[in-house]
């Protein structure tokens, strides 16, 4: 099941931000006995590389990561998420 969620989360990551860059990481196992992890959340962490970052400011970025992945947020699938989120210019 949870390979099936990671490839939900990779597919609108995909579909909302045209990624040059997605890595994904279930770091679920590192909280057990965490309240998010009884309740079936799953932790995750993103690095993420879009050209629809440019130009924005890092809380801008993560609110279009959340955007793109509210629907499981607020199915509870995804209790938390890590981001990192760079414009292909901040790779230098």
């Amino acid at each position: 099941m949870e390979t099936n969620r990671t490839e939900r989360l990779r597919a609108q990551l995909q579909a909302a931000l045209a990624p040059s860059l997605l890595e994904i990481s279930d770091d679920s196992h590192l909280h057990a006995g965490h309240a998010g992890a009884a309740s079936g959340g799953s932790h995750y962490s993103v690095k993420i590389a879009s050209d629809k970052f440019a130009g924005l400011s890092l809380v801008m970025r993560h609110r279009l990561v959340y955007d793109a992945v509210h629907e499981m947020i607020n199915k509870a699938e995804i209790h938390a998420l890590a981001i990192t989120a760079i414009a292909p210019s901040d790779a230098g």
